[in-house]
């Protein structure tokens, strides 16, 4: 999240208690509010207010109303807070499945507000720099995995030895101006077409 001023999209279909929220909002100098009432077609409100942060107020959620929020912050990727006055062990775990940064049971206090709003942005971006180095540690490991694979190939074809095998695909790296797991990637593939 950046230093500029945060939207923040509210979904509640209470008026009264979206106040709450808006004010202690507003409170803590987030004058960007956007509420929504209307829980028709959410998914394309919420893409279309576009916001940095959702709050979603239920007051008492049924299964399929938390599961259709349990879908909204599975799409959107952006820090959700879910107030709820009342909760079970195994919606909990739904909420935190689905990627709710702050999930708040019978907790709607406007002075509570922005700690909640901070800790959820904290946890999001905890949670995001997490995704992206397992992404960046599983790409790598693909990436092993295929260039082990193209080394073989290439033992196994020109009868060379593993070191020569991976010279070899570096200097064609290199050459391509491409990664050595690019390259190897190419070999293989070929290699399963001639196979």
């Amino acid at each position: 999240m950046t230093d500029a001023p945060l939207h923040v999209l509210l979904i509640d279909d209470n008026a009264v208690r979206a106040s709450v929220i808006e004010e202690g909002l507003r409170e803590a100098g987030h004058e960007r509010v956007t509420i929504i009432t209307q829980m028709r077609q959410l998914l394309r409100q919420i893409v279309e207010a576009d916001p940095d942060v959702i709050f979603i107020d239920l007051e008492n959620p049924n299964r399929d109303v938390l599961e259709q929020m349990f879908q909204v912050s599975r799409s959107v990727h952006r820090p959700v807070v879910m107030f709820v006055d009342q909760s079970d062990k195994a919606s909990t775990e739904a909420a935190i499945d689905a990627g709710v940064s702050a999930y708040v049971v019978n907790g709607l206090r406007k002075e509570r507000v922005k700690p909640i709003l901070d800790m959820a942005i904290s946890r999001f971006n905890a949670f995001h720099r997490l995704r992206e180095e397992l992404d960046r540690t599983r790409q790598a490991l693909e990436d092993r995995k295929v260039i082990d694979k193209a080394k073989g190939i290439l033992m196994k074809s020109r009868g060379i030895s593993e070191e020569e095998a991976y010279a070899l695909l570096r200097k064609t790296a290199m050459n391509e101006s491409r990664r050595v797991a690019e390259v190897a990637r190419s070999l293989v593939t070929a290699a399963n077409l001639l196979g």
